[in-house]
């Protein structure tokens, strides 16, 4: 047998593609760092922007926890220069200018009116009277009514049609599933409120035969509409990012189709889902146009689903435009913006970071 050494000489000893330091360094390139910094500007500008916006609007709201006197009336030399006043004068002197200087600074109405938190957990909204009554009572309750309404109807619908497109639905009929609904999305929500008053508010009123025509009951199914896209497009991701793995092992087992997607891929994705309950929450929730045209705007404080009420986002968009610039009632109003923006902003980060984290760390087994 042949035995012998092999010898190598210096050239072939080295290998043919020799990696340094030098080439494996990444080498710069202008375009992707250019996009790598703006995105990130971009990134941090957002979070900038949603910092100062709730800022301002915390600022404005800033005379609702001041108790500052409002003048009787101010002393005029004629009836073309007399300023707008909200309320009857009763003292003819004061239009003839004849009142004490000191008069003026005088507080008038019910001093608990004029900027005391205690009158904001009243139970009367009448923002527009001799005696204002700032109560945000009324106004929470009919907010959460809404909400609560349009969640009963939105999450059930949007909860089986995500599990039947992404479990049942053959492809060619998920394809038109999806965009379908999603659809709904694009619909302006003064057209959807157009659509409750005109059409929804005289259906449910004869088949039910409540008194009142607008209430919180239609307002709630109007706003469902609204909510069903949010919800149905994030429980669909939540129910696709299921591994494959699971159904079939369910599968394996002997459990049927609707068994696997009932027992095991719907319990799966339970935080995704509840995310999207969550994030559709926070829709109904901020949502003004469609409380605005469906709901009543009475601020009641009753239980009774049948009745009109008025949300704190409706309260705003209806008398917004119409307050005096730096007056209590503005920034009672301002006071409500910033409520709807700390409610809607804890709602999207605990559905973003808490829930949506859990579902990750269930898929993956951590």
């Amino acid at each position: 047998m042949f035995s012998g050494k092999i010898l190598m000489s210096s050239d072939q000893a080295k290998p043919k593609y020799a990696f340094t330091a030098e080439s494996l360094r990444k080498k710069f390139r202008f375009s992707e760092f250019f996009a790598e910094k703006l995105i990130t500007s971009v990134a941090f500008l957002s979070i900038a922007l949603i910092i100062l916006i709730f800022f301002f609007v915390f600022r404005e709201s800033l005379p609702a926890f001041k108790s500052r006197p409002q003048a009787v009336a101010e002393k005029t030399t004629s009836n073309e220069n007399k300023p707008e006043s909200y309320g009857v004068v009763k003292d003819t002197s004061i239009l003839a200018g004849e009142v004490n200087p000191d008069e003026t600074l005088r507080p008038s109405g019910n001093p608990e009116s004029q900027g005391s938190l205690r009158s904001l957990f009243g139970t009367e909204w009448f923002p527009v009277s001799e005696n204002p009554r700032y109560g945000l009572v009324p106004l929470f309750i009919g907010t959460f009514k809404v909400t609560l309404i349009a969640i009963l109807f939105a999450a059930p619908i949007s909860i089986l049609a995500a599990l039947f497109s992404s479990s049942f639905a053959p492809p060619w009929l998920r394809e038109w599933i999806k965009p379908g609904i999603e659809l709904l999305a694009g619909f302006p929500s003064v057209v959807i409120g157009f659509f409750a008053l005109m059409v929804m508010a005289s259906f449910f009123q004869s088949v039910f035969g409540y008194e009142t025509r607008l209430n919180s009951f239609v307002g709630g199914v109007a706003m469902a509409l609204a909510s069903i896209p949010v919800i149905f497009t994030i429980t669909e991701d939540a129910l696709t990012a299921i591994p494959a793995s699971y159904k079939e092992a369910s599968m394996a087992l002997g459990a049927s189709k609707w068994q696997t997607a009932v027992f095991v891929t719907l319990p799966a994705a339970t935080p995704g889902i509840f995310a999207a309950v969550l994030l559709g929450m926070g829709r109904v929730f901020g949502e003004t146009m469609i409380a605005l045209m469906a709901t009543g705007n009475a601020a009641l404080s009753g239980l009774n689903p049948f009745e009109s009420v008025r949300t704190l986002a409706a309260t705003i968009g209806a008398e917004m435009a119409e307050v005096v610039f730096g007056d209590m009632h503005y920034g009672i109003l301002f006071l409500i913006g910033s409520l709807l923006f700390v409610f809607n902003f804890s709602i999207n980060a605990i559905a973003e970071f808490y829930v949506k984290g859990k579902l990750v760390r269930k898929i993956q087994g951590r």
